[in-house]
């Protein structure tokens, strides 16, 4: 499963940090993210991520 680098900085651009795999989830679902991005963000470990480079580091093996 793989997510556009377009689609991932147009996600994380909205994004306060720090942030945590369930605030990621819920804002996914409330500014009508894809299931497939969806589904990609909850196997994301469950920790809080401080930057966007820390978000952008976990989320890189889906990126395509």
């Amino acid at each position: 499963m793989t997510v556009s680098d377009a689609q991932l900085q147009e996600f994380v651009a909205g994004l306060d940090y720090p942030v945590s795999r369930e605030d990621l989830v819920r804002w996914a679902q409330e500014n009508g993210a894809s299931t497939e991005t969806l589904q990609m963000l909850r196997t994301l470990p469950a920790e809080e991520f401080d930057t966007p480079a820390e978000l952008g580091e976990a989320l890189a093996p889906y990126t395509g």
